[in-house]
């Protein structure tokens, strides 16, 4: 579901920025229900009016925020090098690519973060459908081109890759708990993430590699 808003995208970048943002804050903030369009439209310095114009409602702004989302998400896999063949590397680059990116844009990935705990019924769909797509080619892009006979023979491909995301989604749980902004978020998450691959490669990869 992508969202064409060419009134708001007709207007200047750093007003585009500031609504974003403030929308982001808000939302990250306070969930879809208890979020107030009076708190976002204060901050970015707009009339009510204006905003809806822009989105028509409440709910057209937060769908376009999950659209916005996941254009910044697909910035990681752009940046990956897909001659990288080893999981193990190509899964650490992803990373190293995940941290920039959300150091650069902590917002997106402070909302994103409540995004996975909303269960309002009326976005609760949508979120669902998106968040979906987003996982199904996440995994299509990150995996493509990987070398899999690297990976020990006496035990099944899919369960090793079972415990291996499970792995980095519990890493990644645990991680965001301490934050309370991505902005805060320091390299250290980074030298801990190396330990995990070096216990998941010896693990799972054939002694010769």
């Amino acid at each position: 579901m992508i969202i064409i808003n060419t009134k708001f995208y007709r207007l200047d970048k750093e007003k585009q920025e500031r609504i974003i943002n403030s929308a982001f804050k808000e939302f990250a903030k306070n969930g879809y229900e208890m979020a107030s369009t009076n708190e976002i439209i204060k901050d970015a310095e707009i009339s009510k009016g204006s905003l809806f114009s822009y989105f028509t409602s409440k709910k057209g702004l937060y769908l376009f925020l999950l659209d916005y989302v996941f254009v910044i998400v697909d910035k990681i896999y752009e940046e990956l090098n897909y001659n990288e063949t080893d999981f193990f590397i190509r899964t650490r680059e992803l990373g190293l690519v995940k941290f920039r990116i959300m150091k650069k844009y902590p917002q997106v990935f402070d909302f994103l973060n409540t995004v996975s705990k909303e269960d309002a019924k009326e976005v609760k769909a949508e979120i669902e459908q998106i968040r979906n797509h987003a996982i199904k080619s996440g995994l299509e892009k990150g995996y493509q081109n990987i070398d899999w006979t690297k990976f020990r023979q006496d035990m099944d491909l899919s369960k090793m890759m079972k415990i291996i995301n499970w792995t980095f989604l519990s890493f990644s749980e645990e991680q965001r708990s301490k934050l309370s902004s991505y902005e805060n978020m320091g390299t250290e998450v980074l030298n801990e993430w190396d330990e995990y691959f070096d216990i998941l490669k010896r693990s799972f990869y054939k002694q010769d590699f």
